[in-house]
């Protein structure tokens, strides 16, 4: 079962930036800014670009390839809010000074099924 995993401690992002972590199998884009820590998952959905490297805009990070901008919070795209494409987003908590983060498990794999 999935728990929060420390990825950083606080005064290791920079305000305004985001950096690339491990979290439970996936790679996740950890942000600060004035609101706080936010993570999402760190590849944007259009050609896999770490969104990490991005420029953070308040809650916004332009994807550093194509400049799609994506939401921090949520994963929203921020380009076209009512598509269906959007990226992960995670839960974010600080323990003491350790910013940690929350992926869920993937699920499980079904089996494939062979035909006799």
């Amino acid at each position: 079962m999935a728990d929060f995993q420390t990825v950083a401690r606080v005064g290791e992002i920079p305000k305004g930036e985001g950096r690339p972590y491990p979290v439970n199998g996936r790679i996740v884009g950890v942000f600060h800014v004035d609101d706080g820590y936010f993570a999402i998952n760190d590849f944007c959905p259009h050609m896999g670009a770490s969104l990490s490297s991005g420029y953070v805009e308040g809650t916004t990070v332009y994807c550093p390839w194509h400049a799609w901008r994506f939401c921090i919070r949520d994963g929203t795209w921020l380009d076209n809010p009512s598509s269906k494409v959007r990226t992960d987003s995670y839960e974010v908590r600080l323990q003491g000074d350790e910013i940690q983060v929350l992926v869920p498990d993937p699920p499980p794999r079904t089996p494939l099924s062979t035909a006799t």
